[in-house]
């Protein structure tokens, strides 16, 4: 397995996610299984996903980024832990219509070790549930 690989496997480990490697970035998904959520109706599986791209092999800093999915009632206190450890809010919305529950997503970036980046997030998560 390839150092990004292995590196990749321990974000996902420490964030609790799945993890995959597309065109050379790191994606770690948690499915938010304890959601009901629909669409129309339909059952929909509401999933964040957390990366890393653009590693430095010499300093070992890369691009860190999130879009997690959120109940209403959870966007407070994961705004405030993230925030909290100097990550970036970029954005705060919705993204479907017709969809039950209410589901926010937030974005959040950073620069820097992708495994310090997965331990905020673990934290940020942690005090949400």
């Amino acid at each position: 397995m390839t150092s990004t690989g292995s590196l990749c496997e321990r974000f996902s480990k420490i964030i609790g996610g799945e993890p995959g490697l597309a065109g050379g970035k790191c994606v770690s998904t948690i499915n938010r299984n304890n959601i009901r959520a629909t669409i129309l109706g339909k059952r929909f599986r509401v999933t964040s996903s957390f990366s890393f791209e653009s590693l430095n092999e010499r300093n070992g800093r890369a691009l860190c980024l999130g879009r997690a999915a959120f109940l209403e009632k959870e966007v407070n206190k994961f705004i405030a832990a993230i925030r909290n450890q100097g990550i970036k809010v970029t954005s705060v919305h919705n993204e479907w219509l017709f969809e039950q529950p209410r589901l926010i997503y937030i974005n959040i970036e950073a620069v820097g070790s992708p495994l310090v980046f997965a331990r905020k997030v673990r934290r940020a998560l942690d005090a949400v549930h």
